[in-house]
């Protein structure tokens, strides 16, 4: 109850207080002369003082104000979690989490309902993934497939908007599936009273928490895996986990053992898909002996089997990735960087190899008229347009897509060159390209992303003078000052710096001992284009060393706008593949690394990720389409339409969206899909141009979890419970409690409240109390003999 005192006279507050001392002064005069011990002195006059000054204060016209809830006139919620976690039992229970809360919410709870109910408009809901009103809690039947408090709180702040809400009595687990920061939106709403359900120790269960898949370029193992699982239960007995396909087949297998009662193990994979593409994989836990509780849940000895098993998706990439290698002569890199990228079938190398300089080395002497290098004479199409000319250089095209691709030479139109993924430069001039196209290789790794490297050669870095062009902005080395020195001999050991050893692309073996022993068995090189330093931000991978133990960097790397440029320093990288069949193995393998690299984060024309979000009470998911033209800028005015199918679903059917454009973003188109079951799902999208001609074809994958979402984490969380009442300015209660709480609600502070007003000198307790304090003192005095 709240309450105040008011003094309605406070003119007599002067005359009171004279009255106070006058008679403290007589009454301390007189107590002076008295035969009482000081003790007893001191008593009776404090009781004669308390009762003159309770008195004294009539003069001033106190009034008791008091404040409580308006009878009827406020709202109040009680909201019941009824979701799947509430199925669990915990360890040493009869009952599940939910039947306690059902029980303690009808045959338990109708007493305190009822007590509440006399002084608020109580309002029931069921919270899973909606709000559901309801008149009583048999209903609940803890089937949600998840518990979305934030919708559940929006929710009420719509519907109680502008009425007085006073309250919400929140009865849950903590284990809420809409809330990834551990933050709940309690703006705009009243206190809110958390009632914990559960105990801290569940029963005996593996839970699978999460799983998370990452990709790198390196080729053993492209992909990693990383599985968190929390186990209840099961002290030093041994827990696995399954990679598998979805078509059951095991993938990878790893054994831990659980140390405590509550253990958390992480298991790490690292495998190889069989295709490119779209996979998927599902990661299974048990206990090593309990695997047959998947073909028979009879069989189960956990709390749950939802929380055991999660799929995810891996995204290879599907149409060939195309690095075109320029050079100003043939040699023997290309000869060996070719072989390579023929293993990896998802690299197309194209090749544009100049086999004759503009000016020709040698004079020939044409018959009269002809300004055609004899050279060609008798091949192909002797157009004007066709054939080479003295004054023009002589090149090689390998590997082209058709006759038209390079006819010109290097590209000269950013559609022609944004073609491709990922550009070489090897033992080329800077003299060989022209100005415009020197800044559209710049735009080529700033704005469209592509991967850029260049290789060490004669007519590279420096030697090419690449220095004071848009190249030289590129590169993660300095090389636009006079190179001082060169090194003292022309063996050079290769080796792998401390930031090149946690490069995955940069090693060729798993473990750092093996990686050092393989350095160690490399030949010695011999040509080296030596630069002045690595520029801020570059990290350099590798360093060769002299016989001096001078070190100069080999290979350096750095971000440049949308992408990423390498610098190899060194020229002869081929002599490393002529020492043995390992090595010329290692270097097949190291050169796939690189260019697997350059070209992995390369932006694709059209491209599309499927976002869920963890908020969203359905498990809504976002399907976000980025669309592009020929010269990489937003394709607005596209169609965009996206087929989503359920893998493996019985009976499922295709379904059919169409994006709409962004209004934050152009050129970005998206849909959204709400998965009705659990499982690996498929989106393919297609983008027609304003025109109605195909842009390009996508297509991505995703897997819906709710269950092991659901069931992450069988503990109640308590913390969040306090964190929500302690933000909300309510109160964290024992279910043991809720009878006093309903006694006192009417007591708290509430939207609307009445007041109630008792001026205290018309009460007869003030009077009955400063009467006892003089019969108490006059008591005193005539228990020894003085009155």
């Amino acid at each position: 109850m709240l309450a105040t005192l008011l003094f309605n006279a406070p003119r007599w507050a002067v005359p009171a207080c004279a009255i106070v001392l006058v008679a403290a002064a007589l009454l301390f005069w007189a107590y002076q002369r008295s035969r009482l011990s000081t003790g007893l002195r001191a008593a009776c006059l404090a009781l004669k003082l308390v009762g003159l000054i309770a008195l004294a204060l009539c003069l001033l016209d106190p009034t008791w104000i008091t404040e409580r809830a308006r009878p009827g006139a406020n709202f109040f919620v009680v909201l019941a979690d009824n979701s799947l976690s509430l199925q669990i039992k915990d360890r040493n229970s009869v009952a599940s989490r939910g039947e306690e809360l059902k029980k303690l919410l009808t045959r338990d709870g109708l007493g305190w309902q009822a007590q509440m109910s006399k002084d608020f408009q109580v309002r029931r809901y069921l919270m899973d993934s909606r709000l559901q009103r309801t008149e009583g809690f048999e209903e609940l039947d803890f089937s949600g497939k998840s518990s979305s408090l934030n919708a559940a709180l929006r929710s009420l702040r719509d519907r109680f908007q502008g009425q007085p809400l006073a309250g919400v009595l929140l009865f849950s687990d903590g284990n809420f599936t809409d809330l990834p920061n551990g933050f709940a939106e309690t703006n705009g709403l009243p206190p809110i009273y958390s009632v914990v359900i559960g105990k801290d120790m569940p029963s005996r269960d593996i839970a699978l928490a999460s799983v998370s898949a990452t990709q790198t370029a390196f080729e053993d193992a492209p992909v990693t895996a990383q599985a968190d699982v929390t186990a209840y239960g099961y002290a030093g007995r041994p827990v696995t986990a399954k990679l598998l396909d979805l078509e059951g087949k095991v993938v990878a297998e790893q054994t831990e053992t659980a140390k405590d009662e509550e253990s958390r193990l992480a298991f790490r994979f690292q495998y190889k898909p069989e295709h490119s593409g779209l996979s998927y994989y599902r990661v299974q836990v048990a206990a090593q002996d309990e695997f047959d509780q998947f073909t028979d849940d009879k069989k189960s000895k956990e709390a749950t089997l939802a929380n055991n098993t999660r799929v995810f998706s891996v995204d290879r990439g599907q149409e060939p990735y195309r690095v075109l290698y320029v050079s100003g002569r043939p040699n023997w890199e290309y000869k060996f960087l070719n072989r390579a990228l023929q293993e990896d079938t998802q690299v197309q190398l194209v090749a544009l190899i100049r086999v004759a300089r503009r000016e020709a080395k040698f004079q020939f002497k044409g018959r009269a008229g002809e300004s055609s290098n004899p050279l060609f004479r008798g091949f192909g199409n002797q157009n004007k347009e066709e054939i080479e000319r003295y004054d023009q250089p002589v090149f090689v095209r390998l590997n082209t897509r058709d006759q038209a691709e390079l006819r010109g030479g290097f590209p000269k139109l950013p559609e022609e060159l944004f073609s491709y993924h990922a550009l070489i430069l090897d033992d080329v001039e800077a003299s060989f390209f022209t100005p415009d196209q020197l800044a559209l290789i710049q735009k080529f790794v700033a704005l469209r992303g592509g991967g850029f490297a260049m290789l060490g050669g004669a007519e590279s870095f420096h030697q090419g003078r690449y220095q004071q062009t848009p190249i030289a902005d590129l590169l993660p080395l300095y090389m636009d000052a006079a190179i001082a020195g060169a090194p003292s001999t022309n063996r050079l050991r290769f080796q792998l710096t401390r930031e090149g050893l946690l490069q995955p692309w940069a090693r060729l073996r798993s473990q750092e001992t093996d990686e050092r022993s393989r350095l160690e068995a490399m030949p010695d090189f011999m040509v080296l284009n030596r630069m002045r330093d690595f520029k801020p931000g570059a990290t350099v991978v590798a360093t060769v060393k002299d016989d001096s133990d001078k070190t100069y960097p080999a290979i350096a790397i750095q971000r440049f706008g949308n992408g990423r440029t390498a610098a190899v320093a060194v020229g002869d990288l081929w002599r490393w593949g002529l020492k043995n069949p390992e090595l010329h193995k290692d270097l097949d393998k190291a050169w796939r690394q690189l260019v697997r690299w350059l070209v992995s984060d390369v932006p694709k024309r059209v491209d599309m990720q499927p976002e869920a979000n963890p908020a969203d009470p359905n498990g809504a998911v976002t399907l976000q389409v980025k669309a592009r033209g020929k010269d990489f800028q937003p394709l607005d005015n596209a169609s965009v339409s996206i087929t989503v199918r359920h893998l493996g679903g019985v009976g499922a059917k295709e379904i059919q969206l169409t994006a709409e454009p962004s209004a934050s973003e152009s050129g970005t188109y998206e849909a959204t899909y709400v998965p009705r079951d659990a499982g690996a799902y498929e989106a393919k999208a297609t983008v027609l141009g304003g025109t109605g001609v195909e842009e390009g074809r996508i297509a991505a994958g995703w897997a819906s979890n709710p269950g092991g979402d659901e069931f992450q984490s069988l503990k109640p969380n308590r913390a969040l419970m306090d964190s929500i009442a302690r933000l909300s300015g309510g109160e964290t209660l024992a279910a043991s409690g809720l009878d006093r709480f309903a006694r006192e609600l009417p007591n708290r502070k509430v939207p609307l409240m009445e007041t109630t007003s008792e001026p205290l000198w018309h009460r007869s307790i003030v009077f009955a109390f400063a009467l006892a304090c003089f019969i108490v003192e006059w008591g005193v005095r005539r228990w020894k003999g003085l009155a």
